[in-house]
């Protein structure tokens, strides 16, 4: 699903206006249509609806959402914010279609009045600013922000909270941002909702279809998108009657330590799941019997030290490779991780330590194989980039790596985004916060290194490691609930994950 910066979503919306044709009063229409309908759903019997609507054509939606209502016998309170004389024309219209409704109390709201009072049991519609937001809300407004988040009562926000930008941060300007419980967002997701820093103010989020023309949706150029079921069942290979193991690839997975050799089980683990037709793993000598008592399903290739990865084996049998999991950062292993940068003909998969090893080590990244794939959290990820003020210049700083150096970077977390050497990026749908256990990173590591190997290529695997991953997830989450998951819990879900993609 693309992600349109708002500039596009106002194309979207003019060419629907003159292509379908439509007018924008009844394009407003259907958004506040689709708003009751989830809301009605919502609404508890005899709950009080309080709308506070702007001038703008947010507030626009919000009286019409309020007349949807009343018609249904719903008690419904409007409050219009007035901050200004001006008011869009839909806005107007939509205020005098509310005189035919008698029973709605309408209320005006200026700089010095007393606000209402907001009972806990409430259901608030905050319709104030929409997504053009040009500059911080301070001021009256702000005032009546700061009344409706220190309420009790749930809280929701018709297509982008109040306060918030859609395509830059918000964090340090200063202004006052509503505190939604949940975002009703039109057609599409808000680059703004994918952020960790705006989690306490969008809260969960729903996608309406408002019914934007298709054609204008099919031929705009973006470079955000929001993966989806349908993404990754139109890239999965479908496996056929005669296949052997041969088919579906070896992988050599550079992985575990002393004292870490969990990270090579799961890791080794997660890859076999994920379909592979052959798994090396390369150790150190003292994991040797750990894993083989623990995967007798993968082979083992012994490394001449007992305790840490000094030497790569030979790369000719392989198909993909991966490194890094558990792996330590010592000398020895800084050393064999160059030499087998520098002796790859393909592209490497690179997590954890492998990558704390080339943030000590800029000047190999240069060396790396294009289409290579890194997958840091956002710490690992500062150490082969810079730090950042904030979660937008993160991103943009990992779309910019993935350019200069031909690679994809899977930056880990809630919403993980996977950039490209194109500049485009990919953000994950799927997973919860069980995930976010001692781990999970090395499980997506092996379904990753899984993937290439059976040939998807690096973009693809990429994608559908962390769509499924976060599938497994979620699964888990069903079964042991978010606080007692664990990595291995993720493991043993992947067969329900590709079941989900597949039906």
């Amino acid at each position: 699903m693309k992600i349109l910066p708002i500039d596009k979503v106002r194309e979207a919306d003019a060419y629907t206006i003159k292509h379908e044709p439509i007018d924008s009063i009844e394009l407003m229409e259907r958004a506040a249509r689709e708003c009751f309908n989830w809301i009605y759903r919502y609404l508890r019997r005899g709950q009080v609806v309080k709308i506070f609507a702007g001038l703008g054509n947010n507030g626009g939606d919000g009286l019409a959402i309020g007349r949807l209502l009343a018609r249904q016998n719903v008690r419904v309170q409007i409050y219009v914010i007035r901050y200004s004389e001006k008011m869009s024309d839909d806005f107007r219209i939509n205020l005098e279609r509310l005189e035919r409704f008698p029973d709605v109390q309408l209320t005006d709201l200026h700089e010095g009045d007393q606000f209402p009072e907001i009972d806990k049991h409430d259901l608030l519609v905050d319709a104030i600013f929409g997504s053009g937001l040009s500059r911080p809300v301070k001021g009256f407004v702000a005032k009546v922000i700061k009344h409706l988040n220190a309420s009790k009562a749930t809280l929701i926000a018709v297509d982008i909270p109040t306060g918030m930008y859609t395509d830059t941060s918000s964090s340090n300007l200063g202004g006052a941002i509503i505190e939604a419980n949940y975002t009703l967002s039109f057609q599409f997701p808000k680059y703004a909702f994918l952020f960790p820093e705006n989690e306490q103010y969008v809260g969960i989020w729903e996608i309406l279809p408002i019914g934007l023309h298709p054609d204008f949706i099919e031929s705009v150029d973006v470079k955000n998108f929001l993966l989806t079921r349908t993404d990754i069942l139109k890239s999965l290979i479908k496996r056929t009657k005669f296949s052997h193991k041969g088919t579906y690839g070896h992988a050599l997975l550079i992985a575990g330590g002393y004292g870490k050799m969990g990270a090579s089980v799961l890791a080794s683990r997660a890859c076999l799941r994920s379909g592979v037709g052959l798994l090396t793993t390369h150790i150190p000598g003292k994991g040797y019997e750990i894993l083989q008592t623990t995967i007798p399903e993968a082979m083992v290739s012994i490394d001449p030290s007992d305790e840490f990865f000094s030497e790569q084996p030979d790369l000719l049998p392989f198909n993909a490779v991966g490194v890094g999991p558990g792996i330590g950062t010592s000398d020895e292993t800084a050393k064999a991780l160059k030499i087998l940068i520098q002796n790859a003909g393909a592209p490497i998969l690179f997590d954890a330590d492998a990558i704390n090893i080339l943030g000590e080590n800029r000047t190999w990244i240069s060396f790396v194989p294009r289409h290579s794939i890194f997958t840091p959290h956002p710490r690992e990820f500062e150490r082969i980039s810079e730090k950042v003020n904030d979660d937008y210049e993160r991103i943009e700083l990992q779309r910019a790596f993935s350019i200069k150096h031909s690679v994809y970077v899977v930056l880990k977390g809630a919403n993980t985004s996977i950039s490209c050497p194109d500049g485009t990026c990919y953000f994950n749908t799927t997973g919860n916060p069980g995930m976010a256990v001692a781990g999970s990173g090395d499980v997506l590591t092996g379904i990753i290194l899984g993937l290439m190997a059976q040939g998807y290529s690096p973009k693809e695997s990429a994608v559908m490691g962390v769509y499924l991953h976060g599938v497994a997830g979620d699964h888990a989450a069903r079964k042991t609930g978010i606080e007692s998951m664990i990595a291995g819990d993720i493991v043993e879900n992947l067969g329900r994950a590709f079941k989900t993609v597949k039906h």
